[in-house]
């Protein structure tokens, strides 16, 4: 299972967790084992089409899954998945 790096936003809906083991060979099975799991996570990550929204950015080690196959991306028991939501403010 692949390790998920929780951040702090989104930490209230894993009971506190930082890095989660979940199952799936892909981006996409990952994020909806992880959804399934911990259901409060779904409208943060998941659009209503069950996309994963476009200010949602995800990490399969240091690589960007935009740029690697989206969420068909293939994940291996040994790689870790970064979930960086986009963040706004400022003036």
């Amino acid at each position: 299972m692949a390790t998920v790096r929780i951040p702090s936003p989104l930490r209230k809906y894993t009971g506190g967790q930082a890095k989660i083991t979940v199952p799936g060979a892909t981006v996409g099975e990952v994020v909806q084992n992880l959804v399934q799991t911990y259901p409060g996570m779904q409208s943060r990550l998941q659009d209503d089409a069950g996309e994963i929204k476009r200010f949602i950015n995800i990490f399969v080690n240091e690589n960007e899954i935009r740029s690697l196959q989206g969420a068909d991306s293939p994940v291996a028991e040994t790689d870790e998945i970064s979930i960086v939501p986009a963040m706004a403010g400022g003036k």
